[in-house]
């Protein structure tokens, strides 16, 4: 194997790449690992469907889950039902997993322009 000798300046200091400012990749590159594909982009369609497109039932089986503790997992089925039937919906609309996408690169692009991760940039502001 073969190593490649990194470019420096006369400090000894490596070369920026302006197309990798931090070391984090290339913020414009748009192709996906398969862990993003697999596991950070669902997270992002699973938290957008429960908070914005399935909320109704999310608070009514929340609200049931609450009125029967114990009980529900026997009292609360039709409310789980609603709300898997509902997510599932979503989980399988191609135009949603698009947005899901783009808002995962968007994010992703950011991070790899500044550095900072998206709960740091969302304190400062």
């Amino acid at each position: 194997m073969q190593y490649q000798k990194e470019e420096t300046f006369s400090t000894g200091v490596p070369k920026v790449d302006p197309k990798n400012p931090h070391g984090l990749g290339d913020p414009n590159d748009r192709s996906l690992r398969k862990v993003e594909v697999e596991v950070l982009i669902p997270k992002i369609m699973r938290d957008r469907a429960k908070a914005d497109q399935c909320l109704k039932e999310v608070k009514s089986f929340e609200g049931c889950c609450r009125d029967n503790s114990i009980m529900m997992v026997i009292n609360c089925r039709k409310q789980n039902d609603e709300l898997k039937q509902c997510l599932s919906k979503w989980y399988t609309n191609e135009t949603f997993k698009a947005e899901c996408k783009e808002i995962y690169l968007k994010e992703r692009s950011e991070y790899r322009a500044t550095g900072i991760p998206k709960k740091h940039r969302m304190a400062r502001l």
